[in-house]
C-alpha cells in the first residue's frame, strides 16, 4: 500500500503529534525540491524515493515527541538531504543547525530551508565536525552518519548542560552501543522505530568519556 501524506499525519497522530496544513506544505515543497535535485546529484538511495514520506519524513518526524516543549538548540550532524534535522526544524520552533560536510548537499538544504520559510531558524554548516564550534545545544540528532563510538566523540563538543542525544539506528545498534561502551559512559533508553522494524532510537544522556586507566 502506497504511503503518503494521509498515512504520514495518521501515524504522527498516533504519537500525538499534529500536523497542520502549512507545515504539509512546507513538507511537500520539500519533497519537490528532492526530487528535482536528486536527478542532479545523489541525495538519497534512489530506491527510497518513491516512499519517502515513509522512509525519510516520518522517520524524521518520530522524533518530535523526544524534543523537550521548550523549542531550543539542536544540532543535526551529517545532515546530508537534511533528515532528521531540516524535518525537525520544519515541523517544530527549534533553532537548527544543520552540519555536513559536502558543499552540493548544503546548497540543497539553503534551498530547501529559503522555499519553506524556515531560513531564519536554520544555520547551514558546510564544514567537517571538527570545524564548527561555539554551539551548545539541548540536542543533538544524527542518521546514518557514522558508527557510535565515533559519533558520540563527535557530539559531545555540541552538548550542553543536560543535552540529550536523538540517534536513528539500524539492526546494529546494539553491537555499537557495545563497542562503544568501553570509551563512553552514558545513560541510555531504547526507543522502536516507526519505519524499521530492526531500527533503534537511541536517547542517550549524561554522556562522558571513560577516564583511562
Amino acid at each position: 500500500m502506497a504511503f503518503g501524506q494521509p498515512e504520514f499525519v495518521k501515524e504522527l497522530n498516533r504519537l500525538g503529534v499534529d500536523v497542520s496544513r502549512e507545515t504539509l506544505a512546507r513538507l511537500e515543497t520539500y519533497a519537490g525540491l528532492l526530487v528535482k535535485w536528486q536527478a542532479k546529484i545523489n541525495l538519497v538511495g534512489p530506491a527510497t524515493l518513491p516512499d519517502l514520506w515513509r522512509r525519510h519524513f516520518l522517520d524524521s518526524a518520530q522524533l518530535l515527541p523526544l524534543l523537550p516543549a521548550a523549542p531550543g538548540v539542536l544540532v543535526d550532524l551529517g545532515s546530508g538531504a537534511g533528515f532528521p534535522g531540516l524535518v525537525l526544524a520544519i515541523m517544530s520552533e527549534w533553532r537548527v543547525h544543520l552540519v555536513d560536510s559536502d558543499q552540493r548537499k548544503c546548497a540543497f538544504l539553503r534551498q530547501v530551508a529559503l522555499d519553506t520559510g524556515v531560513n531564519t531558524r536554520v544555520a547551514i554548516h558546510a564544514q567537517r565536525f571538527e570545524a564548527v564550534a561555539g554551539y551548545k545545544a539541548e540536542i543533538v540528532t544524527a542518521r546514518a552518519c557514522a558508527p557510535l563510538e565515533a559519533l558520540l566523540g563527535y557530539a559531545l563538543p555540541f552538548l550542553g548542560e543536560n543535552g540529550r542525544c536523538l540517534f536513528l539506528k539500524g539492526a546494529q545498534a546494539e553491537e555499537e552501543l557495545t563497542a562503544a561502551e568501553a570509551d563512553w559512559n552514558m545513560q541510555v533508553e531504547r526507543r522502536p522505530s516507526l519505519t524499521d522494524p530492526a531500527g533503534t532510537i537511541l536517547v542517550i544522556e549524561q554522556l562522558k568519556r571513560r577516564k583511562r586507566q
